[in-house]
């Protein structure tokens, strides 16, 4: 039972609420007394008759799909709600769409093979658990680490940081009292955000500085069983969403009757919103004593640019090279890396590096794509950003990142983007008296991609615009 109190070594944890045997999309029970209600809304009426009218099993895909998207943050019910309309209207915003209808097949079509990527790119797999006996969804790629532990089974991240756990009592064990009691019970700098316990189920969640955590047992003829999904806060942007799908998945007693639905009097689940990361405007390349080269069109909205907590100062805009010079008091120092001089080939290994508004620097795998084009997972607040080959020689920067960029689970899939070339780089900074080091040599080894992030650390800044 110790895991039921700290997850994974974790200092603390932080609750994602799914709370699934109550229904997020049952209506309220009327209420005579209340005001008259609203007149109906039109649009909403028109979308929850289009969905009722598919089937049940494509409704409950199209909900799971949403889940992956990040569109949808609820349980996966087949009914229609508010919360179905807005990730509907959510996702065809994102695809174009201008209206208020929800996708038609060709788009439901796309949004299902959208979540089915999402779903296979975290190798997600619904499967028994043979020690708990419960049924449910594991990232697998997520967590590649697996042992056996008393009562179930622990799936954990190469790092450590993430943390699922199974666990079953046998009847007459423990009941959901007590284990109720243990794990509401107050700890230093924990917070328990959400509890909520019924006579066959309960839910917990918590959160301390530096941790997120879900918890769900259900009890049963066979006993007790349920899980524990304890995570970094840090990572919480990306692994909300599978805390999500891992809930909806969840199946403790896979051989025994299905639950009765709730009734209308059954408290709604609680969601509070999903995490977002925060995400700078655009990635700088400091390249002298304060001064910063970046993307001339990740600044076309930014006519107030900070960096490092100082204003900054667009010195030179080069629109016909798409570059820019900023110069920033508070700016960390750097040199130009060596410039790559010759193309590089379709498939070729790259390097791309973002700026994360907490100060941070991403590193990104990625490929050389036709003519001046990165193939990279990159995330928003990326237009700028260098991209370098694996000997340290840059490539090029980031052309632009999407205003609308389309997110899968909370992370941008690899996309191709344009590049402004290492030839435009060197021609511009020479024009503004920065020379850059010089070309490695033509048979050096490749470098890891921690090696060559490191040829550029603390150079790599983010831009930030404040509205």
């Amino acid at each position: 039972m110790a895991c039921l109190g700290r997850i994974g070594g974790f200092a603390g944890l932080l609750g994602l609420l799914l709370a699934g045997y109550a229904s997020a999309q049952a209506p309220a029970a009327p209420n005579p007394a209340a005001r008259p209600a609203p007149a109906p809304d039109p649009a909403f009426e028109a979308a929850r008759l289009a969905f009722e009218a598919l089937p049940e099993a494509e409704r409950k895909a199209l909900q799971d799909a949403l889940v992956w998207t990040g569109d949808y943050n609820s349980t996966v019910v087949g009914t229609f709600g508010r919360r179905t309309y807005d990730a509907l209207l959510a996702w065809a915003k994102r695809s174009g769409a201008t209206g208020t209808e929800i996708p038609d097949a060709k788009g439901r079509r796309a949004i299902l093979a959208a979540g089915e990527a999402a779903r296979n790119a975290a190798r997600f797999i619904v499967k028994p658990d043979p020690v708990s006996g419960i049924v449910l969804g594991v990232p697998e790629r997520l967590l590649p680490k697996r042992t056996t532990q008393a009562g179930g089974t622990r799936w954990q991240s190469a790092d450590g940081r993430i943390t699922l756990d199974t666990k079953s009592f046998a009847p007459g064990e423990t009941d959901l009292d007590a284990i109720f009691a243990r794990i509401t019970a107050p700890l230093s700098e924990r917070k328990v955000t959400y509890k909520l316990k019924r006579p066959d189920f309960l839910v917990v969640t918590a959160e301390t500085p530096t941790g997120k955590s879900y918890i769900r047992y259900a009890a049963g003829s066979e006993g007790i069983r349920g899980f524990t999904f304890g995570y970094d806060k840090a990572l919480a942007a990306d692994t909300d969403r599978i805390v999500i799908a891992v809930a909806n998945s969840f199946m403790p007693f896979p051989g025994a009757e299905p639950v009765a639905a709730p009734t209308a009097k059954a408290p709604p689940p609680v969601l509070p919103p999903v995490a977002t990361r925060a995400s700078p405007s655009a990635t700088g390349l400091a390249v002298g004593s304060g001064r910063i080269l970046t993307a001339a069109a990740a600044l076309e909205t930014c006519p107030n640019p900070r960096i490092g907590g100082g204003a900054a100062r667009i010195a030179v805009r080069d629109p016909a090279r798409n570059l820019a010079l900023l110069e920033a008091a508070s700016a960390a120092k750097g040199a130009a890396p060596p410039m790559r001089t010759g193309p590089t080939a379709p498939g070729d290994p790259l390097v791309a590096l973002g700026a994360e508004a907490s100060g941070t620097v991403t590193v990104a795998p990625a490929s050389a794509g036709e003519g001046a084009r990165v193939f990279a997972p990159l995330q928003p607040g990326a237009g700028g950003a260098p991209v370098l080959d694996r000997s340290g020689a840059l490539v090029g920067l980031v052309a632009r990142f999407p205003a609308a960029a389309r997110l899968i689970a909370g992370v941008a899939p690899p996309t191709s983007y344009a590049l402004v070339p290492a030839e435009a780089v060197t021609a511009f900074l020479a024009e503004n008296g920065v020379s850059p080091a010089p070309s490695p040599a033509a048979k050096a080894a490749p470098g890891s991609l921690g090696a060559v992030a490191a040829t550029l650390s603390g150079a790599v800044v983010a831009i930030e615009c404040p509205r």
